[in-house]
């Protein structure tokens, strides 16, 4: 794709490819933090393991923006999509083989590791497609259909995993069945269009050694190109608010991985489990993100996103002084599932606002990659709370967070518009 042609005159990638794209990356995590978490809670595994275990799949994420640079700067998005792509759905695989008891932590911890830093370099192909491939009016219904392909992918890693392994005799059949899906939604990535490379100089260069010199000098100015794009990022307010963003505890949906620890408090089953935190969520949350993209291309993309953070902070609150009910826990799980939606696609239009083209897939990585600290913590936090005092506790912790998030956010954006005024 030509870069300098005028944005009326590209061929812009229809958003439903990218939700098929991202499908791998909710799977595996929905995989991990529905079905694996309830496998092991139901084994005995104490709490606080269990969302160490969560936790470690959020290193490769949370660190990517160091390797970001790899898919601008080698091979083309689409490759690193298919590698990617199949050592996904073969660490999924994997991880379904092994038994979630005890005794199988020390082989999740590393396959979650090694499966997570996979599907990190599929979504970084992704996103560097999407932020090349979407029209400047359409960022929020694009960020829409991607975080609902993510939290799709999720409701099937978490609902439908979860139904097979109650179901089926063959432990390793969730993981496989899950890997295949994912494999044949890649097949949308023949209907994106790749685009010019960051660095066609050091793509083209000559491979013999005479030309090794010139090489090293290329890759040395494309890192500084990087660094600059990069940099003229953090300096825009845009720009330094959309960081802080990844920083702060708004709309992280952590309390999610409560909801199948908590279960049997509130009369839950496996098969309720399923439908609530896998595929019902999923849908509600899919429709969550049409509807916060929605909104997102029609006013400010960041104070939606803090709008949706306080409405999932009152959701958790109000969760709490319910009944503990059968029927009051499918109200809440939904609807805390449709908010996550609303927060995950304002959070990915705030992003591609920010970062606009150039290195896409290392801008977007930083930003994603901060994103996940929130989530790391607060995993950590609630699940401290809820073990030690119960699940009120570990959903006021995510509520109470979740507002000082939105303060602090507001506060800055207050402080930092007044020093940007002529």
């Amino acid at each position: 794709m030509n870069n300098t042609l005028a944005p009326e005159s590209r061929h812009y990638t229809h958003p439903l490819v990218f939700m098929l794209l991202v499908i791998p990356f909710g799977a595996a995590s929905g995989f991990l933090g529905v079905t694996i978490v309830y496998l092991l809670g139901r084994a005995g595994v104490d709490p606080v393991t269990i969302a160490v275990l969560t936790g470690l799949s959020f290193l490769p994420h949370t660190f990517k923006f160091l390797y970001a640079p790899l898919v601008d700067l080698t091979l083309t998005r689409k490759r690193w999509f298919v590698m990617a792509s199949i050592t996904s759905a073969l660490g999924i695989a994997l991880i379904g083989m092994v038994p979630a008891t005890e005794a199988g932590l020390p082989w999740l911890r590393v396959l979650v590791v090694v499966g997570n830093l996979a599907t990190a370099f599929l979504s970084m192909a992704v996103e560097s497609l999407m932020a090349y491939n979407t029209a400047p009016g359409e960022l929020g219904r694009t960020a829409g259909w991607f975080q609902a392909g993510n939290l799709g992918g999720s409701g099937l890693g978490g609902g439908l995993a979860l139904v097979i392994a109650e179901n089926t005799s063959l432990p390793w059949l969730p993981g496989v069945v899950l890997a295949v899906i994912c494999l044949l939604s890649g097949i949308a990535i023949r209907y994106t269009t790749e685009p010019e490379p960051h660095l066609p100089e050091l793509r083209d260069e000559p491979k013999d050694a005479a030309a090794s010199q010139k090489t090293v000098h290329v890759v040395w100015r494309a890192i500084q190109r990087v660094l600059l794009d990069m940099w003229q990022v953090a300096r825009s307010r845009m720009g330094y608010l959309g960081l802080l963003i990844c920083f702060l505890p708004i709309g992280s949906g952590a309390a999610g991985n409560l909801f199948p620890l908590f279960a049997n408090e509130w009369g839950a089953s496996s098969s309720d489990v399923a439908a609530t935190s896998g595929a019902l969520s999923g849908l509600l949350a899919a429709l969550g993100c049409m509807v916060g993209g929605h909104f997102c291309d029609r006013m400010d993309r960041k104070k939606a996103y803090a709008f949706f953070g306080i409405l999932m902070s009152a959701c958790a609150v109000l969760m709490s002084w319910a009944p503990h009910t059968l029927t009051m826990y499918y109200v809440f799980v939904l609807g805390y599932g449709f908010i996550g939606g609303l927060c995950f696609a304002s959070f990915t239009a705030v992003t591609l606002e920010a970062i606009g083209t150039g290195a896409a897939a290392t801008k977007y990585s930083i930003f994603a990659s901060l994103s996940n600290t929130p989530i790391a913590y607060m995993g950590i936090l609630n699940s401290y709370f809820y073990d030690k005092s119960g699940s009120n506790a570990g959903l006021y912790s995510d509520a109470a967070m979740g507002v000082a998030g939105v303060g602090v956010f507001l506060l800055v954006a207050v402080v930092s518009k007044r020093l940007h005024r002529p």
